[in-house]
C-alpha cells in the first residue's frame, strides 16, 4: 500500500492505495473535488455533508445512467450476435441448396446430351434407311 496526500474542499487528506494506483486515486479525487466545488457555486454552502451527499447522489445518477447504457449496449449485441447466427445459418443453408441445385442441373445436362446423341443417332439411322429406301426404290425402278 502507498499513502497518497490529496486535497479535497479545501483541506489536505492523506489515503492509501495499492501501488501503481496513485494517479488514478488523485484523478478521482479531482474529478469529486470539480463537481463538490460546482454543486457549492451553484446550491451555495449547505455544509459539507449535505454538499457530499448531493454530490454521491449525481455520481450514483451517473454511473446508473452508465450502467443502463451498457446493459442496452449488451442486449443490443446479444441481438446482434443473435442475427448474425441466423444469417450465417441461412447463407449455409443457401450454399447447400446452390450445391443441391447445381448438382441436379449438372445431372439434367448430362441427360440432355445423353438424348441429344440418342436423337442423333436415330436421326442418323432413319436417314440411313430413308437413303436406303429412295435407293431400293430408284434401282427396282430403273
Amino acid at each position: 500500500m502507498v499513502n497518497v496526500n490529496i486535497k479535497f474542499n479545501g483541506r489536505d487528506y492523506l489515503l492509501a492505495c495499492e501501488d501503481g494506483q496513485e494517479e488514478d486515486l488523485e484523478k478521482l479525487t479531482t474529478q469529486l473535488n470539480a463537481k463538490f466545488n460546482k454543486l457549492k457555486a451553484d446550491l451555495g454552502n449547505l455544509g459539507e455533508a449535505k454538499l457530499l451527499l448531493i454530490t454521491t447522489i449525481q455520481i450514483m445518477d451517473e454511473l446508473l445512467t452508465v450502467k443502463s447504457t451498457l446493459k442496452k449496449l449488451k442486449d443490443h449485441n446479444t441481438e446482434l450476435e443473435k442475427k448474425f447466427k441466423e444469417i450465417k445459418i441461412l447463407s449455409e443453408d443457401y450454399k447447400e441448396n446452390r450445391d443441391t441445385e447445381v448438382r441436379k442441373l449438372d445431372k439434367e445436362l448430362s441427360e440432355l446430351k445423353i438424348s441429344i446423341e440418342n436423337n442423333e443417332k436415330n436421326y442418323s439411322e432413319i436417314i440411313n434407311k430413308v437413303n436406303n429406301s429412295i435407293n431400293t426404290f430408284i434401282s427396282k425402278a430403273t
